[in-house]
């Protein structure tokens, strides 16, 4: 299961930087920031092996992002996200896919990532670069850069350690 999840991430890297370059000369600063929802349902289930049920209609695609991104809250919390979801109390890319991990093991979902390629973009590919081997700061670098011109403000995520 492990094996297929390593293989799965970076096939969805490449679709993303696909997507993303045949949407990227098409859209201001201005239309990406007003594409972020400010009220995103949520769904508590009772473990991140049980994904919410928003995610039914949705591609393997974000159900694999979401799945992955519920192993990754450390490195997630490290990064910040781009689309303008600051405005609605993000701190963290993390924030994007997971609202809240409860002490019981249950997971409250935020469906905010379903419709956002830039908060799926930046959980992909930082997820890929970690396993590779990166640290998180040299990853955290990369989203900075990669996202520091024509996207929204970043959420106010702390850089992490050296």
């Amino acid at each position: 299961m492990f094996r297929r999840r390593v293989l799965i991430i970076p096939l969805i890297v490449v679709m993303f930087i696909i997507s993303a370059c045949s949407n990227s000369g098409n859209e201001s600063k201005e239309s990406k920031e007003k594409e972020v929802s400010h009220t995103m349902p949520v769904e508590e289930t009772a473990s991140a092996a049980i994904l919410p049920s928003f995610l039914d209609n949705s591609s393997e695609t974000i159900q694999t992002i979401y799945q992955a991104a519920a192993s990754h809250q450390e490195l997630l919390e490290h990064m910040p996200c781009y689309c303008g979801c600051g405005e609605m109390g993000h701190e963290n890319n993390y924030d994007c896919f997971i609202q809240e991990n409860k002490q019981n093991g249950a997971i409250v979902w935020d469906e905010h990532g379903v419709n956002c390629d830039v908060c799926l973009e930046i959980a992909a590919e930082s997820m890929v670069e970690y396993q590779k081997g990166k640290s998180m700061l040299d990853i955290r670098k990369e989203i900075d850069e990669k996202y520091k011109e024509g996207y929204a403000e970043p959420t106010p995520t702390p850089m992490p350690e050296a």
